[in-house]
This record gives C-alpha cells, sequence and structure tokens, in this order.
C-alpha cells in the first residue's frame, strides 16, 4: 500500500511539475489574480508591488548565493571527497545507501544548508558510483530531504537573524523582541527544537528507504555520466611562470588563512556561540580556502560552485516581486500575506498556536521560498500575534522557521543545486519529497505543540 502511494505521488509530479523557472512564473501570475480577487486592487496596483519589491532582496540574495557556492567550494575539497568517496564504499545494497545518504545529508545541512545541499548530491553520485541497483531519482531525493532540517541548524536564517537583534529585528516584530535579540540557546539549541531535529535525523533514513521501488520498477543511471567533469589538473612546477608559482602557493593560503581564522577565533570568544550569516560565510570561506591548499585550486572550485547559484539568483528578483504583490496593501492596509497569516491566527488558542504559524509559513513558503522574506512577510503579524496568546517569541519564531523549510519538499527553489550536480530534474524527486513533507508535517506539528521551548 505504501509503495503504491509513492508511486501515486511519483507520477502525478512527473506528469504535471513544470521547470522551477515556469514554476515560478505561474505563481507570479496566480498572487496578481488573486490580489486582484482578495484584496480589491486592480491590475496595475498589483503591477507596482510587484516592481516595487523585484530589487528588495539584493543583499539578502547575495548572502544566500555566497552561503550555497562557499558550501559547495568546501564540499568539494580533496579531503572531503576522500571522505565521501570512502564512506561509499560502506553500504552494500540499494536500501542501506538510502539510509546513509539521508543521514549524512540531515547532518551536513544542520551545520550549513549550502554545505548541506551540495554533499549531500556529491556524496549520492558517488553512491550511485558504487551501489548497483539503487534508485537514482529516489538516491537524490534522500540527499535533498536532510534540507528539511536546514533552519533547525547552524545556519538557519530566522534564528540567525533575531539573534543579532538590533532595531531591524525590533521593527520586524512590532516590538515583541527587543534590540537584544533572541539567544540561539532559545531557538536553535531549545529542547522542542532538539527533540524534533533529533526524530527527524532517526526516522527520515527508514522512510526514505522504505519508498525503494522494486527492482523492476528501478530507476538507474549509466555509470558513465557520473564521471566529473571539472576536475583541477595541477601544473607541472617547471612550467610554471612566477606568476602561476604564487596562484599555487601553499604560503599565500596559509598567510590569508590564518588572518581569517584568527577573526574566527576572536569572534567566538568575544559573542560566544552567536551565529548569523556573515560569521557562517566567514567561516565556509575560510575553511574552504585552508582545505584547496593553493589559491589555483581554490579558484577552480570556486568557479564550477558558481554555476549551480545562477538559477536560484534568477529567481530571486521574481520571488522578491512575488513578496512585493504578497505584502502589497489596499487602502484599508490589508493584504494578501496578512489574510492568510490572519485566518491562522483567528482560529489559534495559546496550545494551538505554534502548528497554526507553522502552518502557516508552509503556506506563505510556497509562494516566498526564502527564509529572509518569509521572515518580513510574517514575523510583523504572527510575533505580535504570538505574544498576545502568552506564546515564547522564540517559540513563534521557530515555527515560522519550520514552515519555511517544510514545504521546501515541494517547492523546487531550492533544489536547483543538488538537480544541477545530479543532473535530473525537479519532476524526478519531488514525488518522493511528497511524502517525506507528509510525515515530517506531523513530527514537527506535535513537537511544537507539545514540547516546551
Amino acid at each position: 500500500m505504501f509503495k503504491k502511494f509513492t508511486n501515486g505521488c511519483v507520477n502525478l509530479v512527473q506528469n504535471y511539475l513544470p521547470d522551477p523557472f515556469l514554476f515560478c512564473i505561474i505563481i507570479t501570475i496566480v498572487i496578481f489574480i488573486s490580489g486582484i480577487i482578495f484584496t480589491g486592487q486592480g491590475p496595475m496596483d498589483m503591477v507596482v508591488h510587484w516592481s516595487g519589491g523585484f530589487w528588495s532582496l539584493l543583499a539578502f540574495a547575495m548572502q544566500m548565493a555566497l552561503v550555497l557556492v562557499l558550501g559547495h567550494t568546501l564540499a568539494s575539497a580533496p579531503s572531503f571527497k576522500k571522505v565521501l568517496t570512502r564512506l561509499a564504499k560502506i553500504p552494500k545494497t540499494p536500501t542501506k545507501a538510502i539510509l546513509m545518504v539521508t543521514f549524512i545529508s540531515s547532518l551536513a545541512c544542520l551545520i550549513n544548508w549550502g554545505f548541506g545541499l551540495v554533499i549531500g548530491a556529491i556524496f549520492a553520485k558517488e553512491l550511485a558510483k558504487e551501489v548497483e541497483g539503487v534508485d537514482y531519482r529516489l538516491l537524490i531525493a534522500s540527499a535533498y530531504s536532510g534540507f528539511l532540517l536546514w533552519h533547525a541548524g547552524l545556519s538557519g536564517s530566522i534564528p540567525l537573524t533575531i539573534a543579532s537583534g538590533g532595531d531591524v529585528v525590533v521593527s520586524a516584530t512590532a516590538g515583541v523582541i527587543g534590540a537584544q535579540g533572541v539567544p540561539t540557546s532559545d531557538t536553535i539549541f531549545s529542547l522542542s527544537n532538539i527533540v524534533i531535529v533529533s526524530v527527524l535525523v532517526l526516522t527520515l533514513p527508514l522512510l526514505n528507504k522504505a519508498m525503494h521501488p522494486a527492482s523492476d520498477k528501478v530507476v538507474v543511471i549509466d555509470k558513465k555520466l557520473l564521471i566529473d567533469d571539472n576536475m583541477f589538473v595541477e601544473m607541472p612546477r617547471e612550467q610554471m611562470t612566477p606568476a602561476d608559482k604564487l596562484e599555487n602557493s601553499k604560503i599565500i593560503t596559509a598567510i590569508i588563512s590564518l588572518m581569517g581564522f584568527s577573526y574566527i577565533i576572536y569572534f567566538f570568544i568575544n559573542n560566544g556561540f552567536d551565529l548569523n550569516l556573515d560569521i557562517v560565510n566567514f567561516i565556509f570561506l575560510f575553511l574552504s580556502i585552508l582545505l584547496h591548499k593553493t589559491p589555483k585550486r581554490f579558484l577552480h572550485a570556486l568557479s564550477g560552485a558558481a554555476k549551480g547559484a545562477g538559477p536560484i539568483m534568477l529567481q530571486f528578483p521574481f520571488y522578491a516581486g512575488i513578496i512585493g504583490m504578497m505584502t502589497g496593501v489596499n487602502a484599508q492596509g490589508v493584504s494578501l500575506a496578512i489574510l492568510i497569516s490572519n485566518f491562522f491566527v483567528a482560529i489559534a488558542n495559546e496550545f494551538t498556536f505554534p502548528m497554526f504559524s507553522f502552518l502557516s509559513a508552509g503556506i506563505v513558503n510556497f509562494f516566498i521560498p526564502s527564509g529572509g522574506g518569509q521572515w518580513a512577510v510574517q514575523a510583523p503579524i504572527m510575533m505580535p500575534a504570538g505574544a498576545a496568546l502568552g506564546v515564547d517569541p522564540a517559540k513563534t519564531a521557530m515555527s515560522i522557521a519550520w514552515g519555511d523549510a517544510w514545504t521546501n519538499m515541494i517547492q523546487p527553489f531550492w533544489a536547483l543545486p543538488a538537480l544541477g550536480i545530479a543532473g535530473l530534474g525537479a519532476k524526478d524527486i519531488m514525488g518522493f519529497c511528497i511524502v517525506d513533507l507528509l510525515y515530517s508535517g506531523v513530527i514537527i506539528s506535535l513537537g511544537l505543540m507539545f514540547i516546551g521551548m
């Protein structure tokens, strides 16, 4: 019965899910029409909201692109690839390969979402080379399923944003969170978050394993297609010019790495484990430089990593335009985002509010697949509403964060880097991801309602 349900989801997505960029355009049109119908605004009003939001996320888009590119660069470091190659030789059966890639991807995404996305896909390719009879689609879907945990980990943009504090956070939350912010001990390292993460890390691999198709329905990949065409070829030293020697100098790498890690140590001494996006990117930048050993190797890996960021950077302005339409108010001060959020606020109480915040964030994320964009839309509504009901602001923020991560399982936007590495399309993996979405939704909802922060 379970296999039939999984096959039904896979067939549904294969037939009806368009390319991610086309998906983004379709959502733009849907929100445009919805704004006219539900908020009573004219077509030109919605176009103005759309154009007004179009370039509003450029700074955040740059941060996200760096997270992705630096995560990819780090994951492709020789030391990391050696570890992945050795690990790929451990599982001897398809189901064990699925278990392993899900578990490793989940842990990697908890460290850094860009790193996890990329290392999961790279490891999946290594497993496909070693394990006979494993379904390549499910292997990549399993690697992507770890992304469900990113907001609960060290690079989660919402918990890191509120940890930073300041006037921006005060304004975004209508004063519910003060300028001092909320420490990550109350969000990422809270009891509620740790329990939810633990359950998902231990059970998602089992769920993905159960989805592996019967042998007659398995889709395997020609191993010739898995050969890495971005290998670094080192120039013989006797052929190097002085400039080439500088580019291949380990001394240069050592000096700049020493400077970078000096600041990283200084940061943690003065701030504790109070992470934000800037220090996460700083750590991964200098760790990447160090592990690639020479500037030439690092730049070669960086250029390969940047290819995966292109489709995401293209779509960010369109999703920023969608945010503009979602938040654009009519004469009465009503927007689509307000209507969606207020609907869930109206039917919630202190006990159910975290679950409804999570569900509303999941719906909004379908149209705004960005942690920063999600926060900008929902924080001004959900944070004061939660405070009025007596809900801990940290729990409300994490409910929004989990909702933002949750529906990424059926929103192809963030799957693009993994798909680019794997050489697949979104429709190849999203059917499996629907099953992960349904299961994880139950676990997260129960954890948010029944476990204190």
